[in-house]
């Protein structure tokens, strides 16, 4: 986690939903970023490129049993990733033809959703922190580096470091502490209905992202914008 640059006070009380004016002032953005901020290619091209079914390379990396030790820390990306490419290497026919399949996927085409990008930077220029809650892997820092992503944000909450994934209620808990604001002050934004989910739990306001032009309706009613 990296720590947040500073949090504006508020008070009052405010329901979910978007209907008429917001009777408490969301405190603080969460946001996840992979669907959100940051937009892959399919990775079905990588199956389509190495005449594999559809799925394949997906079907090995993002498998709970091998994805969630990489999203916690308990191993590095470049671990998980060498995992990944034993796993593949029947499907693949070759320990190196699975260790190419691999290093492709890594070389994925990755956009910025630029809307989105110009949504938060809106929601920070009103004062209000945005922190990004990401299930990501040690290589992390490096990528949102790389994007300009790092600069874009309050602070980040990446899940490698911090030994619990999304929709783990800790997860939540640490990103509104991180932001300094109550969790039923927190807005949380995902792409996902289940990390969603598990943040309303805990009585937070939630966003199930579909898009900027959904969001910007979600942000405005909130009166972010």
């Amino acid at each position: 986690m990296t720590g947040v640059h500073g949090c504006p006070g508020g008070a009052g009380r405010e329901r979910e939903g978007l209907g008429g004016m917001a009777e408490r002032r969301i405190g603080a953005v969460l946001c996840d970023l992979d669907g959100v901020l940051r937009i892959w290619s399919d990775l079905a091209d990588v199956d389509l490129e190495r005449g594999l079914p559809p799925g394949t390379v997906g079907g090995a990396a993002f498998r709970a049993e091998r994805l969630l030790p990489a999203v916690t820390g308990l191993v590095s990306d470049e671990e998980w990733r060498a995992a990944v490419a034993a796993d593949l290497a029947t499907a693949c026919g070759s320990a190196e033809a699975a260790r190419e399949a691999v290093a492709a996927w890594g070389r994925q085409p990755v956009r910025t959703d630029v809307e989105v990008l110009a949504l938060v930077s809106e929601v920070r220029r009103g004062g209000v922190p945005v922190v990004l809650v990401t299930n990501g892997t040690t290589r992390l820092e490096a990528d949102l580096a790389a994007h300009g992503l790092d600069a874009a944000v309050d602070a980040v909450l990446n899940t490698a470091r911090f030994g619990h994934a999304k929709p783990d209620p800790r997860v939540y808990l640490a990103a509104a502490e991180l932001a300094g604001v109550p969790v039923e002050r927190c807005l949380f934004v995902d792409d996902s209905a289940g990390n969603v989910a598990a943040a309303t739990a805990l009585g937070m306001h939630g966003h199930h992202h579909r898009g900027a032009d959904g969001l910007r309706a979600a942000l405005g009613g909130y009166g972010l914008l």
